[in-house]
């Protein structure tokens, strides 16, 4: 029996997505070809397509993992920071310092992945769509918690200065913009919380 059909595993579909990722945040979607997955992953290109009948539906696998990733350990990583909804708004902007300092930065691989898939009516620019509702989700949701008088406003200014500090630190390698955005929010959550 080939080493190949072994290969048709949750643990090679896991492991195609985690190379895909890396691939794809270091050298963009349409750049990154299935040899090139293939050959990272150390697997066949038939155990490629048994997981994945398309490079776009891996590419697909890839930002639903990514977007579990932020709903389900980056959020309730800033939630546990604090008590306090304006508290748990800026940690925001902590955390994102230390993503953009890892030497693995490279931008939001969502924003990257609208870029590349502009269509509006294609499903990966879709995902990107909706994966960008999150943190302004989220922001609402603290921005309501801690009383702020039009927590919409505040949602959006939020979600937009950390897209805005991403994109900084993506393009001009300035790690540093999520503490001047950092200093950004504290201006607008106290003007959004003043009686």
């Amino acid at each position: 029996m080939s080493s190949e059909t072994t290969q048709s595993t949750p643990a090679a579909r896991e492991r195609l997505i985690d190379t895909a990722i890396a691939l794809f945040n270091r050298y963009g979607f349409h750049a990154t070809g299935v040899d090139r997955i293939v050959a990272a992953a150390k697997v066949a290109k038939k155990t490629l397509y048994a997981h994945f009948p398309s490079k776009e539906e891996l590419i697909l696998a890839a930002l639903a993992r990514k977007e579990a990733a932020f709903a389900d350990k980056f959020i309730p990583m800033v939630a546990a920071a604090s008590d306090d909804p304006k508290e748990r708004l800026l940690t925001l902007f902590e955390m994102a310092k230390s993503w953009f300092s890892d030497p693995d930065f490279f931008g939001c691989i969502f924003v990257n992945a609208a870029v590349e898939y502009s269509e509006a009516s294609h499903p990966i620019n879709a995902c990107a769509r909706r994966f960008k509702t999150l943190l302004r989700g989220f922001a609402h949701e603290q921005a309501q918690l801690g009383g702020a008088a039009d927590p919409d406003r505040l949602a959006d200014q939020i979600a937009l200065l950390f897209e805005g500090a991403t994109t900084v630190a993506q393009v001009s390698a300035r790690p540093d913009a999520a503490t001047t955005a950092k200093q950004i929010a504290e201006t607008l959550i106290d003007a959004a919380f003043r009686k």
